[in-house]
């Protein structure tokens, strides 16, 4: 919004100036990843001249809700400006995060048409406007948990996590979860006749709850889709059967009990590094024995081998990816080498550890340490016992 928009005095422009920096404070992120930064990288890109101006933006408001809304060619607005937009009995109070052509290509990601009605921009927000916004924004919390009191005493099988005011203060949207149809006739009485409210239950999935809620998650970062994530894409078990990652639903599982959304971050590259390596079912045979596959490392373009020697011993050989084409090769002529480990490379081998050079006693050295040190202990308690009593017969 502009500061000099408003017409006042210089106290009246400094409380601007501070509404309008508690408002973007309460919606606008900081420099971290944030779902709610827009960059309009169309900004500086000149347009042909027969290409009319697009009069619609973007608008975003609490989280992740954003809609779409048109404006007068008259109305001088930018990005970052406050706005008061339509809303259903009233007015919404909003902060515009994009506009020209880039939001001509959100409407068509988003399969939205131009051509269909849209709510219009009124003007740009005013003191009392945003005054209004903030004691709005101010009863959330005490808002939030009354709600939850009431829920309880109702016995309703819901959760609430969270509530939106309008910029008006006239009307109140809240989320919850919920297992199975709920009847929220009672609940939206005695809200509306308690806080003086239209009142506006909204159903929400677990991965939206998770997205509102916020957390940290196993990786120790904050939680994706409470930061960046803002379109959520279907995860299935595929994912980590292509990383060969163990099938563990306690791993597998985020916070909302779904599947993590981290497992498609890397599935492309592997899936376009998996096609050059073999078929797990290709088994590499020998003069003397006939080994299975066990893993693979992608990274590294190893494959782990195993097979059983002369002797019945099980034994695993890790072989570049070279070789094991060159040997699958080599058994579709009827052709089979002497043993496989001939065909292990020389870098593989240096990466091995030798366990029988490791110290395993030392895994028992803080026992000896502190066996030494209750003797210690015991010593110096005799000591001290026997300077007691010498200092007790000087006294007498």
């Amino acid at each position: 919004m502009n500061d000099n928009y408003i017409e006042g005095s210089s106290s009246q422009l400094n409380t601007v100036k501070e509404l309008k920096a508690t408002a973007q404070t309460r919606h606008v992120c900081d420099t971290r990843c944030c779902k709610l930064d827009a960059y309009n990288w169309l900004k500086d890109i000149p347009l042909p001249e027969e290409r009319k101006p697009f009069y619609f933006v973007e608008v975003r408001f609490k989280f992740n809700r954003r809609e779409f809304f048109s404006y007068e060619p008259t109305l001088e607005v930018k990005e970052g400006d406050v706005v008061a937009v339509e809303s259903d009995q009233g007015h919404d109070i909003g902060i515009i995060s994009l506009m020209g052509e880039v939001v001509r290509l959100q409407m068509q990601r988003k399969n939205v048409s131009p051509s269909a009605t849209f709510r219009k921009i009124y003007r740009k927000a005013r003191l009392q406007d945003i005054e209004r916004w903030i004691q709005s924004i101010g009863r959330e919390s005490k808002t939030l948990t009354q709600t939850r009191r009431i829920i309880r005493d109702l016995q309703l099988d819901m959760k609430l996590d969270d509530l939106e005011f309008r910029g008006d203060g006239a009307k109140a949207i809240f989320y919850y979860t919920a297992a199975k149809r709920i009847d929220f006739r009672e609940l939206i009485k005695i809200l509306a006749e308690q806080f003086r409210i239209k009142v506006e239950m909204k159903q929400i999935g677990i991965r939206q709850e998770a997205a509102k809620v916020g957390g940290i998650g196993s990786c120790g970062r904050e939680m994706c889709c409470s930061t960046w994530v803002s379109v959520f894409q279907s995860v299935s078990t595929q994912s980590a059967r292509t990383q060969q990652i163990p099938i563990n639903p306690q791993k597998l599982a985020g916070q909302c009990g779904k599947l993590k959304c981290c497992l498609n971050y890397e599935q492309d590259t592997y899936v376009d590094v998996v096609r050059y390596f073999p078929a797990p079912t290709v088994r590499l045979r020998s003069k003397k024995e006939t080994a299975v596959f066990v893993k693979a490392d992608v990274f590294k373009h190893l494959l782990t081998y195993a097979y059983s020697d002369e002797h019945g011993i099980n034994k695993m050989v890790d072989l570049p990816l070279m070789s094991v084409w060159k040997i699958i090769k080599m058994n579709e002529q009827s052709q089979y080498p002497a043993k496989l480990d001939d065909f292990v490379s020389d870098n593989v081998v240096a990466d091995k550890i030798d366990f029988q050079k490791m110290n395993l006693d030392d895994l028992t050295r803080f026992d000896k340490r502190k066996h030494q040190r209750n003797n210690n202990d015991k010593r110096q308690n005799r000591n001290r016992g026997s300077r007691g009593k010498k200092t007790g017969e000087n006294a007498k």
